[in-house]
């Protein structure tokens, strides 16, 4: 994507070109990055009102800081394309998500200006501090930045990182970027002027050395404290955030350059533990994403064709509504999900029975144990990768004590343009080997309603795991129909090969099938496995191919070779499914192309083993 030669953003092509411009010239630098942005996104896809309402706050940032030595650590990373763009990559912003190209978020291996990769959330503030020590352990003057949203400051590791930060004397600056208003609206000219001055060294040198002198005498000490804390708790909401050890300013306006300058240069001399709030609109200067940030926050490229039916996470939250009115113990539960997870009407139609726990994987999983206590139904809904997070409590909480609480997992398998950060490649591993839990991956979409329902009403944990995007198109009944746990359906009889296929592989297992003649099961179950089908295949064909969207390794083509060798049995299986590496980002079809497993893939494994 080129740049108009004419244009102050053409001049930069790393942050030393930022420094050289005059402060005065950066608003105008803002709007021509607002204009690339929104431009490239939208031929792209990805974030939009997030990079927009940092666009002021990465230009300081970066004219203040001395990059890349200076370490910034953005918390999710969805907000750093102005932060790309600034960094010399801004004439691939084309090239954004999309396969050999710019990852959608930082990323080490693509940037020495990205000091850390990420994709999941709150792991901001954690990975600066351990920066911010090294450095220290090192000598060196370097400064480490954590820049962390409203959002992503709700879940735990934001404040056991917080705590600890606090208890030391490291160089740590910790930007809150409040987009929601949702902790402050304590904005304005006095609080910008209160910001400039609390940042300050005379303000600061007064303070220690104030504190030196009535350190001597408890009594006053203690009551210049307390005076201190309630003047500054009077403008500003910072209380909290000086408890646990840190130097609170703000807010401030996260658009004004003339307060966010000087007061980062403030604070990049200061040592020890900071805390800069900032209040930043989503969207900011482009009007659609201003009255509609959620609906631009993330957003399809500009030629991708709409759906042509409903999406699992649609039948998903079809089926949670039709379940709730059945039945009344049903609670639903999600780690800030509620859109991407399918919650929407569920939340309108039954708000009490509805709980957005903020990202907070953990809690959200405790939680539901806690009400399948009580006798109610939870059912948490959940991405693939963002279960990893809760691990602890999903083998400690809820399978140790064979709670009823259903895992509806979405986002499993590979998930195109987000890349290796989103990809739920490793469920079906990590579910297989707890005790007392079902796991069950649908085929298409009236299938994944059959098995909500059957881990709805199983007495004891359950899991359905289901892809992003839409299925084959199969018709979905209106029943709450639930099948026979640990019972698999034979769907093509065929000659000498059988392919074994879970969840979204039994349809390309089918079309490869027609082909080589081969027997398709659809497994329906990764555990229980359906043993009886499994020992008739054994014995009437000569090779087993297993093949799933999920990891190799430890995943349901181990559990049936497991299987098959502990019954002494030798039939030539050859295990199909994700290699053991991290997919980047691209195309969803094409990445699965690229591991294997579609129909082709399936025939040239076939192939290589076995000619029909």
């Amino acid at each position: 994507m080129t740049t108009p030669m004419d244009s102050l953003l053409a001049q930069i092509n790393s942050p030393d070109d930022l420094r050289k411009l005059d402060k005065a010239q950066l608003p105008l630098l803002a709007d021509e990055i607002r204009a690339l942005i929104v431009d490239s996104v939208q031929q792209t896809g990805g974030h939009i009102s997030s990079n927009l309402g940092v666009t002021e706050l990465t230009l300081a940032l970066h004219y203040v800081y001395n990059t890349p030595d200076d370490r910034f650590v953005w918390d999710v990373g969805h907000q750093s394309y102005v932060h790309k763009i600034l960094t010399g990559r801004r004439d691939r912003m084309d090239s954004m998500r999309q396969a050999g190209g710019l990852s959608g978020f930082p990323k080490r291996s693509e940037s020495p200006y990205d000091t850390f990769g990420v994709g999941h959330s709150s792991t901001s503030i954690s990975a600066a501090l351990g920066m911010a020590i090294a450095s220290k352990a090192a000598g060196s003057n370097r400064r480490a930045v954590a820049i962390i949203g409203d959002g992503a400051i709700t879940a735990g590791q934001a404040y056991e990182a917080l705590a600890h930060a606090g208890d030391l004397d490291a160089n740590l600056l910790v930007i809150l970027n409040d987009n929601e208003m949702s902790i402050s609206k304590n904005v304005g000219g006095m609080s910008n002027y209160l910001a400039r001055i609390l940042s300050g060294k005379f303000y600061a040198s007064a303070r220690e050395g104030s504190k030196k002198v009535l350190e001597n005498i408890p009594s006053a000490w203690e009551i210049a404290r307390r005076a201190e804390e309630h003047v500054k708790g009077m403008v500003v909401p910072g209380t909290l955030f000086e408890e646990m050890g840190f130097n609170y300013i703000g807010p401030i306006d996260g658009h004004d350059l003339n307060t966010l300058i000087p007061t980062l240069s403030n604070l990049r001399e200061r040592k020890g533990p900071q805390f800069l709030h900032i209040v930043t609109k989503k969207g900011k200067g482009f009007e659609p994403a201003e009255q509609q940030p959620g609906k631009y926050h993330g957003v399809s490229p500009a030629n991708s064709s709409k759906p042509s039916g409903p999406t699992y996470t649609h039948v998903f939250g079809q089926w949670l509504c039709d379940m709730a009115a059945e039945s009344k113990d049903l609670m639903a539960i999600t780690p800030a999900m509620c859109d991407g997870s399918g919650l929407n009407t569920f939340s309108e139609l039954y708000p009490d029975r509805y709980f957005d726990v903020g990202i907070a994987e953990q809690h959200s999983v405790t939680l539901a144990a806690g009400i399948a206590c009580e006798g109610k139904k939870p059912v948490v809904a959940i991405y693939s990768t963002f279960l990893q997070r809760a691990y602890d409590q999903l083998i400690h909480d809820v399978a140790l004590q064979k709670l009823p609480v259903l895992f509806a997992i979405d986002r499993s398998g590979l998930v195109g343009a987000d890349g290796a950060t989103h990809a739920g490649s490793f469920d079906l591993s990590y579910l297989r080997c707890i005790p007392n839990i079902v796991v069950m991956a649908p085929a298409d979409e009236n299938e994944c309603r059959q098995m909500l329902t059957t881990g709805y009403r199983h007495n004891g944990p359950a899991a359905v795991r289901y892809p992003r995007g839409v299925g084959i198109g199969a018709t979905i009944e209106t029943e709450l129909t639930a099948i026979e746990i640990g019972k698999a359906q034979l769907k093509r009889q065929g000659n000498k090969i059988a392919i074994l296929a879970f969840g979204s592989m039994v349809q390309p297992a089918l079309d490869a099938a027609a082909i080589v003649d081969a027997t398709v099961v659809n497994m329906r179950f990764v555990k229980p496995l359906d043993t009886s089908l499994i020992d008739q295949i054994a014995v009437s064909h000569e090779l087993i191919i297993t093949i799933e969207e999920n990891a190799m390794l430890g995943g349901a083509g181990s559990a049936i070779a497991e299987y098959l060798i502990s019954q002494a049995n030798s039939t030539l299986i050859s295990i199909m499914g994700l290699p053991d590496k991290f997919i980047d980002h691209g195309e969803h079809k094409q990445q699965l192309a690229d591991c294997g497993l579609d129909s082709d893939g399936i025939i040239d494994t076939v192939n290589k083993h076995f000619t029909a």
